[in-house]
């Protein structure tokens, strides 16, 4: 690697360390974070509630120097409270506009499921385009935008289920979990004076992730890797389990996630362990599986193993 990428490697291990001295023990799914971060997708987070969620994403959004904003979801939240409105201004004699808590580089949408469909329906356009529409104007949002919802897998009482098309358009799915005994006692300790987000430091600006962001789009994928890959996103829409398979917006997502969990660990070049690894990530909030398979005892875990165990990995064999 060049001496440029090599620097952001180590700009990368130290923005991680940041992150893993405000949440600790959860070091595989602060990597994926930045994975995520790296590949510009969005991340929605399904936990209970008091796991760190929401401390996890002020921490990533201090230490990159970026823009916070925090959307707390209801069934009252209207479209405009999102997005922002176009307000008349009598001295000027125009409509000027006002933008809401979304032209930010982290948001967070708390409870996303707590939305009406419509609410929900409005965060489509950013997520994909980059870009909002209000009253026929197109704004352009910060750079970088990483979106990052959270909802409660347990509470569903006056929720509302994600369609399939917003849950494709999240990069990965992700859970925290309860910490383990040793970090929720080191977390007693640590946190028992002053909160360790008092002192966190930003490690880099935003114009540096972007940076990175156009390195990890450049990773080298080989055509033996690419053709792995692509076989397992059409076998998740070919095996007799699964009512409705990933998407073919999902096998970009996968390309994109093994391209920059790849750059995090210092390879300019995929290998099949990055895409084995990221698929239940990436691909498995996108699979439907049929009501009788569920019964007979099938996931969404078992019916991705079994795809692994069909398709052949590439080996390169040198002379």
């Amino acid at each position: 690697m060049e001496t440029a990428t090599h620097h952001h490697v180590e700009a990368l291990a130290r923005l991680k360390a940041n992150l893993e001295s405000c949440i600790l023990g959860k070091s595989s799914e602060i990597e994926l974070l930045l994975t995520a971060m790296l590949a510009g997708g969005h991340v929605l987070l399904e936990d209970v509630p008091g796991t760190g969620k929401t401390v996890l994403i002020k921490a990533l959004a201090r230490s990159i120097d970026g823009q916070f904003r925090r959307i707390q979801c209801n069934p009252d939240l209207l479209p405009s409270d999102i997005t922002g409105v176009s307000i008349y201004h009598p001295k000027e004699e125009k409509f000027l506009f006002r933008s809401g808590p979304i032209m930010t580089n982290i948001l967070l949408v708390d409870e996303i499921n707590r939305a009406t469909t419509k609410t929900q329906s409005a965060l489509l356009e950013a997520m994909e385009e980059q870009h909002i529409t209000v009253d026929g104007d197109i704004h352009e949002l910060p750079s970088p935008f990483m979106m990052l919802a959270t909802q409660n897998p347990i509470d569903f009482e006056g929720t509302y289920i994600l369609p399939e098309a917003q849950l494709d358009r999240f990069m990965m799915k992700l859970s925290l979990g309860y910490p383990s005994e040793a970090a929720e006692k080191q977390m007693i300790t640590s946190q028992s004076k002053v909160h360790p987000m008092e002192a966190l430091q930003a490690i880099m600006d935003t114009s540096q992730v972007l940076a990175i962001q156009e390195q990890v789009r450049h990773v080298h994928l080989d055509e033996a890797v690419a053709d792995y890959l692509v076989t397992i996103t059409r076998k998740t829409r070919e095996h007799q389990a699964v009512f409705l398979g990933a998407s073919p917006r999902a096998t970009l997502s996968l390309v994109l996630a093994s391209k920059s969990f790849a750059f995090l660990h210092g390879r300019d070049y995929v290998i099949p362990d990055d895409i084995k690894y990221l698929a239940p990530y990436v691909l498995g909030h996108r699979m439907i599986l049929h009501s009788e398979a569920r019964m007979d005892g099938a996931t969404v875990s078992s019916v991705l193993g079994a795809i692994f165990e069909q398709v052949r990995v590439p080996v390169r064999l040198e002379k």
